[in-house]
């Protein structure tokens, strides 16, 4: 049995003179970094041209940093968008949204797939999207451990063997608390094994938007529930019967459930390179 697990870690790995590397900056590379390297191995896989994952990555960062900073200003600070909006590209980098870099991603991979590049190779939005969320969850995983390396989303008190104390959050009690963003990085480091399983089963035969459907069911359906074990990041949540992070998974659940059902009704011939898929006809 634990006795609790003391988290006194630094977030700051060293620093020279005004500059420091801290442990979410480099656990937030590492995400792009690794999924870089995965892309590269799936567009080898099916046949895509390879030097389009560096057009791919600038998408993905670009899309994941400004839809992750608007959507906290836009759902938690609403007035600071209003009053300054620069603040959304400006230093101090506090404040990334899930949901809003999922909106923010889902955006960026739509504008990738009108490119004439990729409607030439046949990568369409739910073929990209299928394929990137391999590397989201991945990426997801590193976040949030990085989250747990700043003591910060920190879970409600319990007296659960494994609670943490995170002596290093001065915004809350330093009693036993779940470590919420270690549940949620495992869920998605378990995520990342199953769409790569999932991917390496069918390859260019995933049925279309499946393995997006499954991303968005699986990391929102849990992130409702985890919000149940994590303190409430504003105030006005306080007053509310679900908080936001709750309120915006609900339509991203039912939005995966859509893909899903979609993919296996809708399946896609290969037997014709030369066309757009097509539905089979039964």
């Amino acid at each position: 049995m634990l006795q609790y697990v003391i988290w006194d870690v630094n977030p700051e790995i060293f620093h020279i003179g005004s500059f420091s590397v801290r442990w979410y900056g480099l656990l937030f590379a590492m995400g792009f970094l690794i999924g870089m390297q995965i892309m590269t191995y799936i567009f080898k896989k099916e046949n895509k041209p390879v030097a389009d994952t560096d057009t791919l990555l600038i998408y993905m960062v670009v899309a994941t940093i400004l839809g992750a900073r608007i959507g906290h200003f836009l759902f938690y600070e609403p007035e600071v968008l209003l009053k300054n909006p620069l603040e959304v590209i400006l230093p101090p980098y506090r404040g990334l949204a899930s949901h809003g870099a999922t909106i923010g991603i889902l955006t960026g991979l739509w504008l990738y797939s009108r490119r004439k590049e990729s409607r030439l190779t046949k990568q369409t939005f739910l073929w990209v999207t299928d394929r990137i969320v391999i590397t989201v969850a991945l990426g997801g995983a590193s976040i949030r451990l990085g989250n747990l390396m700043n003591s910060e989303i920190v879970g409600r008190p319990t007296d659960v063997p494994w609670a943490f104390i995170f002596l290093n959050n001065s915004e809350y009690a330093k009693i036993p608390r779940h470590p919420a963003q270690l549940y949620e990085s495992l869920s998605c480091l378990v995520l990342f094994f199953f769409l790569l399983w999932f991917w390496n089963y069918y390859k260019e035969r995933t049925p279309r938007g499946s393995m997006l459907g499954i991303f968005l069911i699986w990391v929102f359906g849990l992130r409702f529930f985890y919000e149940y074990l994590k303190e409430n990041q504003v105030p006005f949540e306080d007053s509310l019967p679900l908080n936001v992070g709750q309120i915006l998974s609900i339509p991203a659940v039912l939005l995966g459930v859509y893909f899903l059902v979609r993919s296996y009704r809708t399946p896609v011939v290969l037997a014709e390179p030369d066309d757009i898929p097509k539905k089979i006809k039964s």
